[in-house]
């Protein structure tokens, strides 16, 4: 458990276990590093894993937004920096795949494998969700922290793992409210992902890249990580069956193939 400084001087909470090459988890919408207690014991069997709060949620500092991609991806350099790593792998999910897509363009010497789950290069050729689903996503900053854990169920799972293994959701939702989201955190994030865009710039991506889709994600449809797939050079497109956007809960295996490729 440890602090980094942002360049503008925002405080970020990171913590580091295991040990072999490092991996840093860059988390999405609301979330924080407690959103990855099933990847962390998965990856860190092999690798020294670095997971951070991003800046406006958990245990980082919540500065006035909105909030920008490159900011963000500049606040992951800083971890980097505070942990005295100078190249790592890269693992975002959903918004934090968004950050991962802009560190691999803003900074490609400090990549070594990227990582992009359940998240999109947006652009004129996202596929968009339901006006259901994004109407929840914008009203999330008004409900209480809780309310709005439980009210995302449907769009965060996968039906299977609703209505076979609900003790996994209570499990996650317990971790993510130990730090609630606040409202003006939810919201300088929301606008990174709203008007986040990299697009055909995704092309540039240098880094060894697996991209990784649940088939179930109604939050970000996977028509979105076929895209990321086509468009970064050589990449490779893992979509898992059964599966939703957070799918290390929906399909365990998810977090195996992914440090196989890390390793």
């Amino acid at each position: 458990m440890a602090q980094a400084r942002a360049a503008d001087g925002t405080t970020l909470y990171y913590e580091r276990t295991g040990a072999g090459a490092p991996v840093l988890l860059v988390m999405g919408l609301g979330m924080n590093a407690t959103g990855w207690w099933r990847t962390v014991p998965v990856l860190a069997e092999d690798l020294e894993v670095i997971a951070f709060d991003n800046r406006g949620a958990g245990r980082s500092a919540v500065p006035e937004g909105p909030y920008t991609a490159e900011m963000m991806a500049d606040d992951a350099m800083a971890v980097l920096d505070a942990a005295g790593v100078q190249k790592a792998h890269v693992y975002g999910i959903s918004l934090g795949g968004m950050i991962a897509q802009t560190i691999a363009l803003r900074h490609p010497d400090r990549v070594d494998r990227l990582v992009l789950g359940a998240t999109t290069p947006g652009g004129p050729r996202h596929v968009r969700s339901d006006d259901e689903v994004l109407r929840l996503v914008g009203a999330r900053g008004m409900l209480t922290a809780e309310l709005a854990a439980w009210a995302s169920v449907p769009i965060n799972y996968a039906r299977r793992t609703r209505e076979e293994a609900a003790q996994r959701i209570a499990e996650d939702i317990a971790r993510r409210l130990r730090y609630p989201i606040t409202g003006p955190g939810y919201g300088g994030q929301l606008a990174v992902a709203m008007h986040f865009a990299v697009g055909d710039g995704a092309r540039d991506i240098a880094a060894p890249t697996l991209v990784v889709h649940g088939d179930e994600d109604v939050l970000v449809r996977p028509e979105n990580g076929a895209l990321l797939a086509e468009l970064i050079p050589n990449a490779t497109l893992r979509v898992w069956p059964g599966a939703a956007h957070l799918y290390p809960t929906d399909e365990p295996a998810a977090d195996h193939a992914i440090r196989e490729f890390l390793t």
